[in-house]
């Protein structure tokens, strides 16, 4: 996607539905071609909200009766939205299509009560990351994840605790919530950010799962599952019929933070335990994009994505 120009066509901005999916799924279907395609055509379905007035609206452009765009609004928290999905047709990019989705989708986040708006953008996306800098949005944060094996009988030199206190209270005192700008991957929406609370890691202790790290000297580490979810992997050979996907089941923690390689050891052995008492085949923990975080983590023996993603916000209280 690449950044707007101010000279526009008549653009007509609408709520998207399921019968929009075809125009849809043939505007996307280019996208992205060396990174797997796109992942829109696949989820549409169940992606776009059934009903409007959940929290959730899905904005298609059209231009001539054409679909030329589509993007998401999501509410997160009373006032924090998140916009996803920003996608626009070949055909009609420099157009002003992504301006006029993003004031729609600005303007319907306001009246939901939004003063924030953030978006998450991969690094590697620069045509994304312009036309967000473009459209008012301005850089947050940015972060990478990190891929511990699932393991029974991994360990760590230190003690981890469940305890949602011990929890909650290392991370309002960790380098990682401040480079992170206090933010966590959302329990309720996949591919999110929000503003963690302490209501959430309480609650969170008895749906999923904390972790507190605890040295000689106190408090060393925290993490929380957010979620666990199904990965449908396509075969290695396309040509045959039948290589069929398979299903990997992902457990996904919610933020990372640690005040030492071995403090980082011991929460990625937690989490490996974890990931494997609920059946996961992979891991991913968010953890701050810092040099050490990021070269700690290998080398406390964990994997880590090759590209880190950007998130980028927006003041609402304007609009």
């Amino acid at each position: 996607m690449s950044p707007d120009s101010d000279a526009a066509p008549s653009i007509e901005i609408r709520r998207a539905t399921h019968d929009d999916y075809e125009a849809v799924a043939d505007f996307t279907s280019d996208i992205w071609p060396d990174r797997g395609g796109d992942y829109i055509p696949r989820i549409y379905h169940d992606w776009l909200e059934d009903e409007p007035g959940q929290g959730t609206k899905t904005f298609l452009a059209e231009i001539d009766g054409e679909a030329a765009g589509i993007v998401q609004g999501v509410m997160l928290s009373p006032d924090e939205a998140w916009f996803q999905g920003m996608r626009v047709a070949a055909d009609y990019r420099r157009q002003g299509v992504s301006n006029r989705l993003n004031e729609a989708t600005f303007e319907w986040a306001r009246e939901q009560g939004a003063t924030v708006g953030r978006v998450m953008i991969f690094s590697w996306n620069a045509a994304s990351i312009g036309a967000a800098r473009a459209s008012g949005f301005e850089p947050i944060t940015e972060f990478r994840f990190a891929h511990p094996d699932p393991d029974p009988d991994a360990e760590g030199p230190y003690a981890v605790s469940s305890g949602p206190t011990a929890a909650w209270r290392h991370w309002t005192h960790s380098d990682a919530r401040e480079h992170l700008n206090g933010l966590g991957m959302a329990p309720e929406e996949s591919w999110a950010v929000r503003e963690l609370t302490r209501d959430d890691i309480e609650r969170l202790a008895d749906e999923t799962a904390v972790f507190a790290v605890e040295n000689e000297d106190g408090l060393a580490g925290t993490a929380y599952r957010s979620r666990t979810y199904d990965h449908e992997v396509e075969g290695d050979d396309p040509d045959d019929s039948s290589d069929e996907p398979t299903t990997e089941t992902w457990a996904e923690y919610g933020v990372g933070a640690w005040d030492s390689v071995d403090a980082a050891r011991s929460l990625f052995a937690a989490i490996a335990r974890d990931a494997a008492d609920c059946g996961a085949d992979e891991t991913r923990v968010l953890i701050p994009e810092t040099p050490r975080h990021v070269s700690d983590a290998p080398y406390a023996g964990a994997g880590i994505s090759e590209e880190p993603d950007f998130v980028l916000g927006i003041d609402l209280s304007g609009y």
